[in-house]
């Protein structure tokens, strides 16, 4: 495949993922495991995926400081300059300015996917023919590009994007409304209407056009990083980002851009993704047993066992389980946790328990 010299794809891996604990902790969060059981770590799986269209010299990752080493490791091919660094986690806005910045002093005429670390696309060949699309749409037109996902149930754990009736051009429409995690009832309209989709995170832009609405709508941000034009791949932009960046706002870039911006648009996709964001997530994607049992682990033995998650991080260990139903059991080497997989939405506030209880401990 011929690969575009202005194409870039910035993957962000900076996350917690806090609702998969206690696999994904602050000192190795889920994107750096292999919890789908395939032998890849789901940022490897992430790479593979877009270097299949992009060069490997345009991908870049930007993580927290503190992963750097385990992004190195993962992906020894990567060139060390496209390794990130954010300083302080600052939520995507933050993220997305100083990549866009770093980039477009680099090529004025780059045109950026944004794309997180942590998600499944199940259908590869229909994801690369929707992103080179969504590419060559955003080079011929002034839009900032949203990915939107065709929703199969009312979920009210998605942001929803609307769309206008008339398209732009085949498959490209203009943004008519956001909704961040609406009611349940109201999530069964946006289904029945038709013109609504799940927000993927994955976004499209010129460096260029992304840039002008950072100065329009988030003009404190954009004046902190246009400082360092003159530094951006050069040994002086690190020493310069450690200062500016803590002093960002931390806002996603929805709130930040999207959601201000008058050139929002949206390509309606349909690719099998998934944002694994729970082990509820997970258990209704990997293949289960006779009695509906996802089993992670060299040597788990189940009796009178149902529609439970079993994930044992050492595949050396033995798990013996009895008498559950609608259960996650997750062993790590120093935690186990025992819960109902119908109450997994709760992980986070128990990790936020645990944290304050232990000090940070086991989080």
């Amino acid at each position: 495949m011929n690969k575009n010299k202005n194409n870039y794809v910035v993957i962000m891996a900076g996350g917690i993922g806090s609702r998969f604990w206690p696999l994904s902790k602050r000192s190795y969060p889920k994107q750096f495991h292999d919890i789908l059981g395939v032998g890849k770590s789901l940022l490897r799986l992430t790479f593979d995926r877009f270097a299949k269209f992009i060069e490997v010299e345009n991908i870049y990752i930007i993580t927290n400081a503190s992963y750097t080493l385990l992004v190195h490791d993962q992906l020894p091919e990567l060139p060390e300059a496209n390794i990130i660094d954010e300083p302080a986690s600052m939520n995507t806005a933050p993220c997305v300015a100083y990549s866009s910045f770093k980039i477009f002093s680099k090529n004025p005429e780059a045109n950026l996917i944004f794309a997180p670390s942590d998600h499944l696309i199940t259908d590869e060949m229909n994801f690369i023919e929707c992103m080179t699309s969504a590419l060559n749409f955003t080079a011929q037109n002034k839009m900032l590009l949203t990915l939107g996902i065709k929703p199969n149930r009312p979920d009210t754990g998605y942001g929803y994007v609307q769309q206008h009736e008339k398209e732009i051009e085949s498959g490209f429409y203009k943004v008519k409304t956001f909704t961040e995690k609406p009611t349940l009832e109201i999530a069964q309209t946006f289904i029945e209407s038709g013109d609504f989709s799940w927000n993927s995170g994955i976004f499209v832009w010129k460096a260029s056009d992304i840039l002008t609405e950072f100065e329009e709508h988030q003009h404190d941000m954009y004046e902190l990083f246009k400082k360092g034009m003159k530094k951006y791949n050069t040994a002086d932009e690190q020493a310069f980002i450690n200062k500016q960046y803590p002093l960002c706002k931390s806002i996603s870039i929805d709130y930040a851009i999207m959601e201000k911006t008058k050139i929002a648009g949206i390509m309606p996709v349909d690719f099998g993704w998934s944002d694994l964001g729970t082990w509820k997530s997970l258990f209704v994607l990997r293949d289960k047993d006779e009695n509906n049992n996802l089993i992670h682990g060299n040597n788990v033995v189940l009796y009178d066992t149902k529609n439970s998650l079993i994930f044992e991080d050492d595949q050396n260990k033995l798990v013996v389980v009895e008498g559950f139903d609608d259960a996650i059991i997750v062993d790590t080497p120093d935690i186990l946790f025992i819960s109902h997989l119908s109450k997994e939405q709760e992980v986070k506030e128990i990790t936020s328990d645990i944290k304050e209880k232990y000090k940070g401990k086991f989080s």
